[in-house]
């Protein structure tokens, strides 16, 4: 009979930035991508910003692996159904991590932005350790069923965004309406939706109006 087993241990693990922090910094983006993403690469979607006054930085989901079977492209995932309480504590000690290296409490302007699982990360994240931004984005993902309305209610000048596309192959119609009418429900002030002409992928034009 197989039995398994727990332990602590202390691991290491990157983030990326994008730009320098300066005195022109008006804006820090703290932005979580998506299943199959490395960190650097994610900061591709944040060129186009103004290099002086934007400092973007990109967490880096821990569970690496290689995509497509090719064994050549590495791509990255928050969390599976695997032991997922104990790893969603992983991550957010990990954020934490992030957030303290970056001193993000004293940031001029904080904007916090999920792309797909990356929603569930930041919005877990925000209300398990009561984080304050001025603007959370939420893009083409679900905020997890846990979350209620009063894990939010801190948030008092915090502006909340989601953005989808219309033919997002992942939030087909029943389900995105479900979603859109939750999230009227757990930000009932100051929430907005956004949506484009296209499926599944990021888009960078509509970021450009939060920077």
């Amino acid at each position: 009979m197989s039995i398994e087993k727990e332990l602590s241990y202390q691991i290491t693990n990157t983030y990326s930035v994008l730009n320098h922090f300066t005195e022109k910094t008006k804006t820090v983006w703290l932005v979580c991508h998506g299943i199959g993403y490395l960190s650097r690469y994610f900061l591709r979607h944040f060129y186009h910003l103004n290099t002086e006054e934007n400092y973007v930085i990109a967490p880096q989901a821990q569970s690496k692996y290689y995509l497509n079977n090719q064994y050549k492209h590495v791509g990255a995932s928050w969390l599976t159904k695997e032991r997922t309480e104990a790893e969603i504590e992983n991550v957010l000690n990990y954020l934490d991590g992030v957030y303290t290296a970056e001193n993000l409490k004293n940031a001029p302007r904080l904007i916090i932005l999920g792309y797909s699982q990356g929603v569930s990360v930041v919005t877990r994240w925000i209300a398990s350790r009561e984080i304050n931004c001025e603007e959370l984005i939420m893009h083409s993902g679900k905020v997890p069923a846990e979350l209620t309305r009063e894990n939010f209610q801190f948030l008092k000048n915090t502006n909340f965004s989601f953005i989808h596309g219309t033919e997002d192959e992942y939030l087909k119609n029943g389900i995105i309406k479900v979603e859109k009418e939750r999230l009227k429900d757990l930000f009932p002030q100051n929430f907005k939706i956004k949506t484009y002409k296209g499926g599944h992928e990021f888009n960078t034009e509509l970021i450009t109006e939060f920077a």
